[in-house]
């Protein structure tokens, strides 16, 4: 099957060929001789309705030293592509949202989009917990500092986060009787003017942050535990903490079970579950990774098996 390629994503130069999932998803691409178009978010626009896209044709390699080759631009409607790989990364700001518009003008015209743009809008990876409290621990979404004392005050240990971030930025694991507990909540909230979300800390977090992969709302049978740095609660690689494979358990796969349905339904094809103990804490729509540490340990082929189901898609 022959298939034109294109993927939105931060600069190509810049990324760390040994972790980089979108390296991997091209990498499958390509070795089905599908076309591959590179663009970053500037090469995208509108003109009288139509999306269109400053595009440069991409050849990549697994080196570490020398990864990607890119021809000269040539500007196109994006509905002259197949699929488009939606690999921006967050922060989820209005430019991230302009650009999911960009993107569903090109998905009207029959490109398929992954992840699909009005789903990316609609399922913000931290408030999307909260469709699936069953999943969830304790959570709390407010701009109120009373609130926020009220439920340290019943948890005694939480973690309070922003709704925009990733990477582990602003994330503070906060005691009941902290010395500091008014700045960290007034700063987080911008004295009240921004919602942010609380979670119960899960002491479980030493055992490691888990991310489960789900393709077309299936989950891969392992998952990346990120185990902390020593000192840190926090289950992030860019944050420091160490990727350790492990097989999922009974419970990540009920909780699996509860989220992919309606993943599937959304047009989310690429997913990244954050499992911590016995419970979701977010769901990852945007630019899920992982894909090249499971890969390594288990000898997988993620990116593969995601081609299978966009070319599954294609062919409907």
């Amino acid at each position: 099957m022959t298939v034109k390629l294109g993927v939105v994503m931060d600069p190509i130069s810049e990324i760390t060929v040994k972790k980089d999932s979108t390296l991997a998803m091209l990498l499958a691409a390509q070795a089905r001789a599908w076309t591959l178009e590179y663009m970053e978010l500037n090469d995208l626009f509108f003109r009288d309705g139509v999306c269109y896209g400053r595009m440069r044709p991409l050849v990549v390699r697994d080196d570490r030293q020398d990864w990607f080759d890119l021809g000269e631009s040539e500007t196109r409607p994006l509905s002259q592509l197949d699929v488009v790989l939606m690999r921006k990364d967050p922060p989820f700001d209005m430019e991230y949202i302009y650009a999911t518009y960009l993107l569903e003008r090109a998905e009207q015209t029959g490109v398929l989009v992954v992840n699909k743009p009005q789903s990316l809008r609609d399922a913000n990876e931290k408030m999307y917990t909260a469709w699936f409290p069953q999943c969830c621990p304790p959570t709390l979404v407010t701009r109120e500092l009373s609130r926020l004392y009220e439920f340290l005050n019943v948890e005694k240990q939480i973690i309070v986060k922003p709704l925009d971030g990733m990477g582990g930025a602003s994330i503070f694991r906060v005691n009941e009787g902290e010395a500091n507990t008014n700045v960290i909540f007034e700063t987080m909230t911008r004295h009240q003017r921004r919602f942010i979300m609380a979670q119960r800390f899960l002491p479980e977090i030493r055992d490691g942050d888990k991310r489960v992969l789900l393709i077309n709302g299936e989950p891969l049978p392992y998952a990346l535990a990120r185990v902390p740095a020593e000192g840190d609660s926090r289950g992030n690689l860019a944050a420091g903490a160490t990727g350790v494979g492990v097989e999922l358990g009974e419970r990540d796969r009920w909780i699996a079970a509860q989220i992919g349905p309606a993943l599937r339904d959304k047009g989310l094809l690429f997913v990244g579950l954050d499992v911590i103990g016995d419970h979701v804490t977010e769901i990852n729509v945007t630019s899920p990774t992982c894909i090249r540490e499971l890969d390594a340990i288990y000898g997988l082929d993620i990116g593969a098996q995601l081609m299978d189901a966009i070319e599954t898609l294609l062919e409907r």
